[in-house]
């Protein structure tokens, strides 16, 4: 049975342990001397424009077993290979232009949460229809009513007791358009991404009963504390930054690219 290198000897090569976690991701199993040397010797070579850590986080994760099989009208079939985060940077650059919220950040270093469960659906999206060119069915709101009047009840008795400052339900262009319209031209942010659902269809994914809400730092204890009492599920992303777009540590640009003109 394969075992983790010792850190000692992790560390010997330069690398951190989170930088070793993401080695095994991509390679799908624990990775030896020699894949480390290997990954680093391709950083070297193609990847010092990044820390190794994102240069690593954007490159595809061979071990994800999550490609989706896309069946048309024709019965014809395609694999949908997830993408890389500087992939999914190119997809967002060519498809998010958004008005502004009319819900908008104030200030940089409010957290970010996503409050409902993690969605894996994206084939019913403008995503799909639009980059990946496939027919996508409209998303019946009715379906998801209860859950998302019950999730915006919840939020917005904890605005109203100050706990939380912006909330805005993930629609048009998913997660990633969302945060981009709070940001109100002005306002980036800098998230992490789950790796147990694809990138694609956590950024862009478009299934209702979820929200993105900013709070104070000095609130957060209480703000899950709230949600755990009324058992709603959510996931810490990151933080409201100055003005450029960041995830997985990749460079997404400015904020400006992403709105309408």
């Amino acid at each position: 049975m394969e075992e983790k290198l010792d850190d000692s000897v992790v560390e010997a090569m330069g690398i951190t342990r989170p930088v070793y976690e993401e080695m095994t991701l991509i390679l799908g199993r624990l990775p030896v001397i020699d894949d480390i040397s290997t990954l680093l010797a391709m950083w070297e070579s193609n990847g010092r424009q990044q820390s190794l850590l994102a240069w690593l986080k954007g490159m595809r994760h061979v071990s994800n077993p999550q490609s989706y099989i896309y069946s048309g009208s024709d019965n014809s079939h395609k694999e949908i290979r997830e993408p890389r985060v500087s992939d999914c940077a190119a997809i967002a650059r060519q498809m998010v232009r958004l008005p502004l919220s009319s819900d908008s950040f104030s200030e940089t270093g409010l957290l970010l949460y996503m409050v409902g469960n993690v969605s894996s659906l994206f084939l019913d999206s403008d995503y799909a229809q639009r980059f990946l060119h496939l027919t996508s069915n409209p998303i019946d709101l009715a379906d998801y009513d209860e859950e998302r009047s019950y999730i915006s009840l919840i939020l917005h008795s904890m605005r109203d007791a100050q706990l939380v400052r912006n909330i805005a339900e993930v629609s048009l262009g998913g997660l990633f358009a969302t945060i981009v319209s709070m940001g109100g031209g002005q306002y980036g942010f800098d998230i992490l991404t789950p790796r147990e659902v694809r990138l694609d269809s956590f950024l862009f994914g478009e299934e209702p009963g979820r929200f993105i809400v900013s709070l104070s730092e000095a609130y957060d204890d209480e703000f899950l504390l709230k949600l755990d009492e009324a058992r709603l599920n959510c996931c810490f992303l990151g933080r409201v930054t100055k003005g450029r777009v960041l995830v997985d540590g990749m460079d997404f640009g400015p904020v400006q690219d992403y709105s309408a003109s």
